[in-house]
């Protein structure tokens, strides 16, 4: 107790600084105007831009913005031109980009920020843009026809379960969402072919590597319906809300909340204004920010949803109408709004930054010389005796992580990489000390062993500092 005492005696308190409630501000603006691009929040903070579209031509290109300089600069270009494709951040922090190319093509490629550098990935056979982390740290891709898993060990893809059904046209499968439950079962909702509009709901599970239908939607006949282009966001609670789109060219306003625990859906209040082509970013206090979209005509109104009302409130505009950009949530609790189609029906170069009225940074990780450097305040799990170069750990036990910035009573599970490799949670929330959370992981196998392997958390798209940990 008294070392646990001492490792922790640097904590501080989550700093939450007032800002303008709801603002929007410009911020610089992209090398290249893009919709349907994407937006992936890197492990240093930066923001992976890629690919998407100008005008009606998939572009190639990458850039990445410094939320620190507020600059878009560029990076090296994809082997292969994308757009509307997936990007989906590995455990060793390297980027996984999917689908998006050809209409016909299956392909894939990594990112790598080191060198700043796309390599093509042969092996993929799914015709597909949606990509899901799992928590064993293996990828689900979905799409036409089939689903596969990458394996980033491997380095490898993988056929997976089939969907079941039905089908109008055979097992096309236009999912427009796939969301990662808490139970590490994945929700995938969508169109089941790509012009009858027959909403269709699954449920994927990694453990027997099948899918099962769950319950379902509404029809996408009327006003009240999830139609395609929805949004789909993972609740603190472990419900997801679903949100707007369109369906036989209306417009929908509705929202529905998917209860993992029952496998239902329940009507919650309407947003107010239908849209479609939006986002949907959750918020770490728990609230949902939706920006633009389109009604008709493109959106620049915002609002936000609150899980313990269960209403939606308008907030402020933002600087632009847009529809099909992209928001991230940055490290500092800010929301980076990227690119998108304006008014004129081009595309956007600009781009701008949401503060919400209180400013919860990503989650820290201490250390022993309590600077969220080095070696990691990391203990054998039920011991104190630190996880050092000289009592090292090994694979298969289990540690304890301390750390903050986890939220009070959310069910959503951290992710934890050790030496690049995603660890199986066995327990996260509370320590019992004030304000300071813990962890308890288990060492993953194939970890290089050595003095000073990596730490890492990540928790609602945002990576914690880096410490180490000693490995044999």
């Amino acid at each position: 107790m008294t070392v646990r005492l001492a490792l922790l005696s640097c904590v501080v308190g989550v700093s939450a600084l007032a800002q303008s409630p709801g603002a929007f501000t410009a911020t610089g603006s992209m090398t290249t105007a893009r919709f349907f691009h994407t937006a992936t929040l890197l492990i240093d903070g930066r923001v992976l831009i890629t690919g998407g579209g100008n005008f009606d031509k998939p572009l190639a290109t990458g850039e990445l913005y410094d939320p620190s300089t507020g600059v878009f600069t560029p990076t090296g270009d994809m082997t292969t031109a994308r757009s509307n494709h997936s990007a989906t951040l590995l455990p060793d922090g390297q980027v996984l980009i999917t689908g998006g190319g050809n209409l016909f093509a299956a392909s894939a490629e990594l990112y790598h920020p080191s060198t700043g550098t796309f390599t093509g990935i042969d092996g993929t056979t799914t015709v597909g843009s949606i990509a899901t982390l799992l928590k064993n740290g293996e990828v689900l891709i979905t799409g036409n026809k089939t689903a596969e898993l990458y394996n980033p060990v491997s380095d490898s893809f993988a056929p997976t379960g089939s969907y079941v059904g039905p089908f109008y046209y055979g097992p096309y499968f236009y999912q427009d969402t796939d969301t990662s439950l808490p139970d590490g079962r994945v929700l995938s909702v969508g169109s089941a072919c790509g012009d009858c509009w027959l909403e269709h709901e699954e449920i994927y599970d990694p453990v027997t590597g099948t899918f099962k239908v769950t319950g379902k939607l509404h029809t996408f006949d009327s006003e009240g319906d999830i139609g395609s282009g929805h949004t789909a966001t993972l609740l603190p609670n472990g419900e997801v809300l679903l949100a707007g789109g369109v369906g036989n060219f209306n417009f929908f306003s509705a929202a529905e909340l998917y209860d993992p625990s029952t496998d239902t859906f329940t009507a919650t209040a309407k947003m107010t204004t239908a849209r479609d082509g939006h986002t949907a970013t959750l918020l770490p206090d728990g609230t949902v920010l939706v920006a633009g979209g389109q009604f008709y005509s493109n959106l620049i109104s915002a609002e936000l949803y609150n899980p313990s009302t269960g209403t939606f409130a308008a907030t402020a505009n933002m600087t632009m109408a847009r529809a099909e950009h992209r928001a991230t949530l940055l490290p500092d609790g800010r929301v980076l709004l990227s690119g998108g189609v304006g008014d004129s029906g081009h595309g956007l170069a600009s781009a701008e930054i949401y503060t919400p009225p209180v400013l919860v940074p990503a989650p820290a990780l201490f250390s022993v010389s309590g600077d969220g450097k080095g070696q990691g305040a990391i203990l054998h799990a039920n011991t104190p005796r630190v996880a050092s170069s000289t009592d090292p750990a090994m694979a298969g036990e289990f540690l304890e992580i301390y750390l903050t910035g986890l939220a009070d009573g959310s069910v959503i599970p951290p992710q934890v990489s050790i030496g690049g490799r995603m660890t199986e949670v066995v327990y996260f929330g509370k320590s019992g000390y004030t304000g300071v959370n813990q962890v308890d992981v288990r060492v993953p196998s194939g970890v290089v062993p050595g003095p000073a392997v990596p730490v890492r958390l990540t928790y609602i798209g945002r990576s914690s500092n880096e410490v180490t940990i000693g490995v044999q």
